[in-house]
C-alpha cells in the first residue's frame, strides 16, 4: 500500500522549522552582510546561534554524533521547510557543501578524523569543502582529474589548480580529490585527503564572481603549491575517490532539490499574494487567464517534483542506492523549478526583476541549481544509458 501520509510528528516538527526560519531568518535576507558572495562568516555564525537555541542545527547528523539521524524522506519533509529561505539551511547547518561533507564523512573518516574534523562541522563551528573541478579538468567528468599527488614512503605532496570551489574562504575542513600517482607504497589512483584549511600550500587565488549568492564564502579559484600532508590524511582509502565521491553525490542531489523547493514554493507564495492584490484592466492580475494559467503550472509543478523528491528518498530509506531514480529527480525538479521562479517573475512584472522581493534572487540562484552536482545533460546521459541496457 503507498502511504503518503506525514506522521504527526514530523508534520508538526516541518511546522515549527517554516516558522522558525519564516519569523527568524527571513528578516536577514536584507542583512547587508548577505554579499554578492554569499552570507558571510559572521552571520553565518549568528544565523547558526539562532538555530542552536531553537535545538534545529544540523538535525540531521547521526545521533551519535548529536543529531537526530533523519531518515532521507524526513529530511525531505524539513529541508523543504528550510528551503522557506535561502538562508535557512545556513543556519540550520544543512546547506551545501556542508551537509553533503558530513554525509560522506560519517560514512567514510575514521575515529580519529571524525573527532577532528566533522564533529566541529555538525556542531557549527567549522566550515568545509569539497574540492573537486578543476578549469580544463575534473568536473562532469571527474576522470579528467588533473591534480596530482605524490607520495614518498612517509608524506603526500599535492600540486594542481581547482575553481568553483564552493565556501573555500575562511573553510577550516578541506576535502581535495587528487590523482595518487604511482608509488611503490600504496594503490594509485584518485584520492581523497581531509586537511585543514590553514596549511600552507592551499593559495585561495580569488573568488569568483557568481550569479548565485547563497553559499557562504562563494565560489573559489584554488592552488595547491607543494602542499605536504601526513600519510594518515586519506580519507578512506587511496585510488577509491570517485567511488566515495558517488556515495556523497546521490544524497546531495536530493538535498539540493528539497531546499530549493522550498524556495520556489515561497516564490509561488510571493507571486500568489500579489496576483491578489495588483490590479490591471478592471481587476486583479490573479483573475486574468494568462496569469492564473502560470499560478496553475506552479502547482502543478511544485507537486510532481515533491513526489519525486519523496519517491527517490523513500527508496534509499529502503537501502537501495537510487542513483538512477536522484538522476530523474535532480534534472527533473531543477529544470521545473527553474520554470516556477521564472513565471513568478513574469506574474510580478517589473518589481519581478527588482530586489522589491526576494523572489529575483531565488530565480538567479534557481538558474545556478540546475548546474549544482551535475549540470541536467549528465544526469539524462546516465538516464538514458540505463534504459537502454534495460
Amino acid at each position: 500500500m503507498i502511504d503518503f501520509t506525514i506522521p504527526a510528528e514530523l508534520a508538526a516538527e516541518r511546522d515549527r522549522v517554516r516558522a522558525f526560519v519564516a519569523d527568524k531568518i527571513v528578516p536577514y535576507e536584507r542583512d547587508p552582510r548577505l554579499t554578492a558572495h554569499g552570507p558571510n562568516d559572521e552571520l553565518r555564525q549568528e544565523l547558526v546561534e539562532l538555530a542552536r537555541a531553537e535545538k534545529l542545527l544540523t538535525i540531521q547528523a547521526p545521533v551519535e554524533l548529536g543529531g537526530r539521524g533523519l531518515t532521507h524522506v524526513e529530511q525531505a519533509v524539513l529541508y523543504e521547510a528550510a528551503g522557506w529561505s535561502t538562508l535557512g539551511p545556513v543556519a540550520m547547518n544543512c546547506a551545501a557543501p556542508d551537509e553533503g561533507n558530513m554525509f560522506l564523512l560519517s560514512k567514510v573518516a575514521n575515529p580519529e578524523q571524525t573527532e577532528r574534523f566533522l564533529q566541529p562541522v555538525i556542531d557549527g563551528h567549522h566550515r568545509s569543502v569539497f574540492a573537486m573541478t578543476e578549469p580544463g579538468g575534473a568536473g562532469s567528468d571527474p576522470n579528467q582529474l588533473a591534480t596530482e599527488a605524490t607520495f614518498d614512503g612517509e608524506n603526500f605532496t599535492i600540486n594542481g589548480r581547482k575553481w568553483l570551489i564552493t565556501g573555500a574562504d575562511g573553510a577550516k575542513v578541506w576535502i581535495i580529490m587528487a590523482k595518487l600517482a604511482d608509488n611503490p607504497h600504496l594503490p594509485a589512483g584518485p584520492t581523497l585527503f581531509l586537511c585543514d584549511g590553514d596549511q600552507p600550500g592551499i593559495v585561495i587565488e580569488r573568488i569568483m564572481n557568481t550569479m548565485d549568492r547563497n553559499y557562504v564564502g562563494g565560489h573559489a579559484v584554488v592552488n595547491f603549491d607543494n602542499l605536504v600532508l601526513p600519510k594518515d590524511s586519506v580519507l578512506g582509502e587511496t585510488g577509491q575517490a570517485l567511488r566515495y565521491a558517488q556515495l556523497r553525490l546521490a544524497p546531495a542531489r536530493l538535498t539540493h532539490c528539497m531546499r530549493w523547493l522550498g524556495a520556489a514554493e515561497r516564490a509561488q507564495s510571493i507571486a500568489i499574494d500579489y496576483a491578489k492584490t495588483r490590479t490591471a484592466f478592471g481587476k486583479p492580475i490573479g483573475e486574468h487567464q494568462g496569469v492564473s494559467f502560470m499560478l496553475a503550472d506552479n502547482e502543478i509543478a511544485l507537486h510532481q517534483c515533491r513526489l519525486t523528491i519523496w519517491h527517490a528518498c523513500w527508496l534509499m530509506d529502503q537501502g537501495e542506492k537510487a542513483r538512477h531514480e536522484s538522476s530523474i529527480a535532480k534534472s527533473y525538479v531543477s529544470e521545473e523549478l527553474f520554470k516556477v521562479a521564472d513565471r513568478c517573475v513574469q506574474v510580478l512584472g517589473g518589481i519581478g526583476i527588482s530586489d522589491e522581493t526576494v523572489v529575483e534572487m531565488i530565480f538567479r540562484d534557481m538558474r545556478a541549481f540546475r548546474l549544482y552536482d551535475g549540470p541536467t545533460e549528465v544526469h539524462k546521459y546516465a538516464i538514458g544509458r540505463k534504459i537502454l541496457r534495460g
